[in-house]
């Protein structure tokens, strides 16, 4: 589903040239649920914006369902992140002024999806995500790990094939970043593909499919 291969990126800070991925080639499948782990300035949430689309490679070939999405337009690659790609943010993103229904319902909107379409989603995302009572409430009346739970919903309203999510629970609590942890394994459960941003090794070993990265580099792939 997703394949990278000799990707580069490199920043440049003043006069200074900065290598933040290093020849990365990897391959990820359908439905596989994949931590990313490694210290900071590893080059793990520049892999992540990568495949995200939030951020073009210098050098190298990026695939998303056999298509190559590396040279598309700003348009074209804003429209393959609303139709496959789902975010989830540790700081969690949200509008402040809108409510936690409109804040799921933005990527509809965006999509041109029909108002009637738009409410019946955002009810079932906003019952099956425990937040019945709590649809009008902005972000500022909700708990951290109700902003967290309104992202993940607004992150797969769209029904992604990949869900991408950086840091997840380095906001919250210990409880509260198990429940949200439990809706992300439970998303991977039915076939979404999750990759996942930690410090975490608690968190990171979760996964299915380990990776390491240090100074921009994939050091270790473990699959379990």
């Amino acid at each position: 589903m997703i394949r990278l291969e000799g990707i580069q990126r490199v920043f440049q800070v003043g006069d200074q040239e900065v290598r933040a991925l290093r020849d990365i080639n990897l391959s990820i499948g359908a439905g596989e649920y994949l931590s990313l782990m490694g210290p900071s300035g590893s080059g793990k949430s520049t892999l992540l914006n990568l495949i995200g689309l939030l951020d073009r490679p210098s050098a190298g070939l990026y695939r998303l369902d056999e298509r190559d999405v590396t040279g598309l337009s700003d348009e074209e690659q804003a429209q393959v992140r609303r139709e496959k790609i789902g975010f989830v943010f540790q700081f969690f993103h949200l509008i402040p002024r809108l409510s936690a229904a409109a804040n799921i319902e933005l990527p509809l909107l965006l999509a041109g999806v029909p108002a009637d379409q738009r409410k019946s989603r955002v009810s079932r995302l906003i019952e099956g995500f425990g937040l019945t009572g709590r649809d009008t409430h902005r972000p500022d009346q909700l708990s951290g790990g109700q902003r967290q739970r309104v992202a993940i919903a607004r992150a797969t309203v769209m029904n992604p094939a990949v869900i991408l999510a950086d840091e997840p629970t380095g906001n919250l609590d210990r409880a509260t970043g198990q429940e949200v942890m439990n809706i992300l394994e439970g998303l991977a459960a039915r076939g979404v593909t999750l990759i996942l941003v930690t410090h975490d090794p608690e968190i990171g070993n979760r996964a299915t499919r380990k990776l390491r990265m240090v100074d921009g580099k994939i050091v270790a792939d473990q699959r379990t």
